[in-house]
């Protein structure tokens, strides 16, 4: 879920995950498309573009750019986001509603005119993190990305364990196995079908990706006749903070780290605007902000479609229970319905879904972590094979224990995802986009709008989180 910042080459921006979400005509168009300037502050290169008046139409290639974003942002986590979003009630709903589109996209746009304003025709993230605050920075954004990536690994380790003992207990009446060795054994074998066939693995996710959307839409559908109005009760805050345990503030604040966690496709930001440098030159920009705009209503429709059709098949004390058991959405529909497509369809997708994270950001996570021991340790060095066997047996090491013993422990996963994952990321794409727009004179023009201030805002309310689970600790 997150680009690779560690690499020193267009690789880089690539998440392993999402480099098996992008189609192959738009890796092909990034290595065949003439390198170009986004402004004037680049002299010397030219576009096809570059002596027109007024940004190009609309293509084929802004299409396909904006279904690979739109399939990287709709994964795994979508599975959580209707029980944090619901279980608050209906006005949750209706706030979320209103605001995930343009935190969302505004988010997204930040994040890539601040790619954008690199002087490096090929610059990503971590090249514009050095260029306009120096290499101190790129080496903290090196150990951010890793902490971004990493605690999802855990969330989906806990939750591929809790799917599967679910669907054995539920679905197949058996008995699940000591939690220790069924996590072990899910985990290891994950992990050990990742090292076995990178590539592989790779490929297989690519075509994951549209199908689950897919099944997420029909189920939207299939949900439609088992609407019912319990959820509209919880217009009164006190039956709301009754189903919840928390006032609608604190519902509110916890409901946003987790819309981070979901709607976020920063991983793919970083390469998408170096492609659409190198495509359009000088028009980047607003080209860019167009094809996020539409590939985001696209994505917030669908979840949104998905988050109120199961919130308004259940209930908010549903949604409770949902969160207590720590599992999916998916698996508590199948134990909920007695319906055999839900009951047995539901928790397979979800497992599949699942897996494929898992996969996705064990990648990312192994490849971040390897790349901090490198710049760490003077001994350790890729391009030795006998370091590099060592450095990737420390690193099978590290994700294997640390990935089990966390699945075995079980932690509340929205828990993880409110006070790890969800913060983690809107450091990298609510918080320092923003102020960047405030600080590097590239980005001056952007400065001051009401647009900076809110998804400013919504970044500190995900930190808050943080916050707020210590006090409660205590």
């Amino acid at each position: 879920m997150s680009h690779s910042v560690l690499r020193h080459n267009h690789d880089r921006d690539q998440h392993p995950e999402n480099r098996a979400e992008m189609p192959d005509s738009l890796a092909v168009s990034q290595s065949s498309t003439p390198a170009s300037d986004q402004s004037s502050s680049v002299p010397g290169i030219d576009t096809p573009f570059e002596g027109r008046k007024g940004a190009p139409k609309w293509n084929k290639e802004d299409t396909v750019w904006m279904l690979s974003l739109f399939g990287t942002a709709i994964g795994a986590g979508v599975l959580f986001l209707p029980i944090n979003a619901g279980i608050g009630g209906i006005i949750p709903l209706l706030i979320m509603t209103v605001i995930a589109l343009p935190m969302t996209f505004w988010a997204h746009r930040g994040m890539t005119r601040f790619v954008l304003s690199s002087s490096k025709p090929d610059g990503d993230l971590t090249d514009v993190v050095e260029e306009h605050f120096g290499i101190k920075a790129g080496v903290l954004m090196n150990i951010l990305y890793f902490l971004s990536v990493y605690p999802i690994l855990l969330v989906y380790s806990v939750t591929i364990t809790n799917t599967v003992n679910s669907f054995l207990e539920n679905q197949l009446g058996i008995t699940p196995p000591d939690r220790w060795l069924t996590s072990l054994l899910l985990v290891g074998g994950l992990i050990l079908i990742v090292r076995m066939g990178k590539d592989v693995v790779v490929h297989v996710m690519s075509y994951l990706v549209y199908p689950f959307i897919g099944v997420l839409v029909l189920l939207s559908i299939y949900l439609i006749p088992k609407w019912n109005t319990a959820l509209f009760e919880s217009f009164d805050l006190s039956v709301a903070r009754e189903a919840s345990g928390h006032s609608l503030g604190v519902t509110l604040m916890l409901l946003v780290p987790v819309m981070v966690f979901s709607f976020n496709h920063s991983p793919m930001i970083s390469s998408f605007a170096v492609d659409r440098r190198q495509t359009y030159g000088k028009y980047a920009e607003v080209k860019a902000s167009k094809t996020l705009l539409r590939s985001e209503i696209l994505m917030v429709a669908v979840v949104m479609f998905f988050v109120f059709s199961c919130a308004l098949s259940l209930s908010p004390e549903h949604l409770a229970e949902a969160k207590a058991q720590n599992i999916t959405i998916l698996s508590y529909l199948a134990n909920h319905f007695d319906t055999p497509v839900i009951q047995w369809i539901a928790p397979i997708i979800a497992m599949i879904a699942v897996a494929k994270s898992f996969l996705g950001h064990y990648l990312g996570a192994a490849e971040g972590f390897e790349g901090l021991i490198v710049k760490g340790s003077k001994k350790a060095n890729k391009d030795d094979a006998k370091s590099l066997r060592k450095l990737n047996l420390i690193t099978l090491i590290f994700m294997l224990v640390t990935s089990w013993l966390v699945a075995w422990a079980d932690p509340s996963i929205l828990g993880m995802i409110e006070t790890l994952c969800g913060p983690t990321i809107a450091i990298m794409l609510f918080i320092i986009p923003m102020v960047a727009i405030h600080k590097v004179p590239a980005l001056q023009r952007f400065k001051g709008k009401a647009s900076n201030y809110f998804v400013f805002v919504m970044g500190l309310v995900a930190l808050a989180t943080i916050i707020y689970s210590i006090v409660q600790a205590f």
